[in-house]
């Protein structure tokens, strides 16, 4: 029983069979000049009904938001995002190395959200065309936030709307894309381009994929510089073919919105057994595949005796105690029917 993260799974049959399929079908043309990478465009447009969308594979979340976010400030810009967003806390300078320099400016809000009241307020300051400031360029959120939480299409074009008005590009660090899709009940292209979006690191690795990511542009204008970009950082991939033969099964048929429903209602089924027993608390809304909650110690102790693996988490409440719980594409459901006997078990 392993809720650490979703990194911890494996990748799902279709997408490993496809790549194997991919390595049987024998020579193919190198560096993205492939049948399969043009298909993950093709997919890509269709699913996001954008007829001039442009995308690129990556191996990485990092590559992905680091070189999309390189592509929309110069070395002298500022990044606005949350302060507990991926690209600030867990990514080791990655995006102002791929800048060349590039700020990367906190703006603070609940449950992981970057607040766009707040954000008008930092945007409205007097440091435009001011050689001794950072110069606005990029707001980056993040799909689902690193507290589970998601934003709605009103949310997405609100921040869009602010950051547009002051001529900046808005980012989206799409890994858990497919996630927060399925809780707003809405389409990619609302959640995306037709709420504002102009670039998007759009997830697969922690959704069933081997090691797969992809930069789309909804700007085609900004990606002039990416396939520079790329091949400067080591991210184009000779054999490109086994890195978007995963995206391309990971978009046939559905299966990232069917991993991600899976993943979802896995976080949901663990929500609705644990919150009624004494003790416990919710951090924030779970709103897609991840629980951050509070366990009494008698629950914490039993389920760390049965070899239940999950990660501490701070809370806001002096000398209590929270975690980190993650499901996936794949949690089994006598794994979910097991963790939740043992909490109610130590509960009683």
């Amino acid at each position: 029983m392993d809720f650490r993260s979703d990194n911890v799974t494996g990748a799902h049959p279709a997408i490993v069979e496809a790549v194997s399929a991919a390595y049987r079908a024998g020579p193919a043309s190198s560096y993205g000049a492939d049948d399969w990478t043009r298909r993950v465009e093709r997919r890509l447009r269709d699913v996001f009904e954008k007829p001039d969308l442009v995308a690129f594979p990556v191996a990485t979340g990092t590559a992905a938001n680091s070189l999309a976010i390189a592509c929309c400030t110069p070395s002298w810009g500022a990044v606005y995002c949350h302060p507990a967003a991926h690209i600030v806390v867990d990514e080791a300078n990655a995006p102002e190395f791929f800048s060349a320099g590039a700020k990367l400016v906190a703006v603070d809000g609940p449950a992981g959200k970057l607040d766009a009241t707040t954000l008008a307020r930092v945007l409205a300051e007097p440091v435009y065309g001011n050689v001794h400031h950072p110069q606005p360029a990029v707001v980056s959120i993040t799909q689902a936030t690193e507290c589970g939480t998601t934003y709605g299409p009103e949310e997405v074009a609100a921040i869009a709307a602010i950051a547009h008005r002051h001529g900046l590009k808005l980012h989206v660090d799409g890994a858990r894309l497919a996630n927060a899709l399925i809780h707003a009940g809405c389409s990619p292209a609302e959640l995306a381009w037709r709420a504002g979006v102009d670039v998007m690191s759009f997830g697969a690795t922690k959704n069933g994929a081997m090691a797969a990511e992809a930069v789309v542009f909804f700007d085609p204008e900004l990606a002039r510089e990416f396939e520079f970009r790329r091949k400067r950082a080591g991210h184009l991939f000779s054999k490109m073919r086994l890195l978007s033969a995963q995206l391309d099964a990971y978009l046939a048929n559905g299966l990232w919105m069917e991993n991600a429903r899976h993943a979802n209602a896995a976080a949901r089924r663990l929500v609705a057994g644990l919150t009624p027993l004494p003790g416990v608390r919710l951090l924030y809304p779970v709103e897609a595949n991840e629980l951050f909650i509070a366990l009494p110690a008698a629950i914490h102790q039993a389920l760390q005796g049965a070899g239940v693996l999950y990660h501490p988490w701070p809370s806001d409440r002096p000398g209590e105690r929270a975690y980190r719980l993650v499901t996936a594409f794949d949690t089994a459901s006598a794994d979910l029917d097991r963790f939740l006997s043992i909490a109610a078990s130590a509960a009683r």
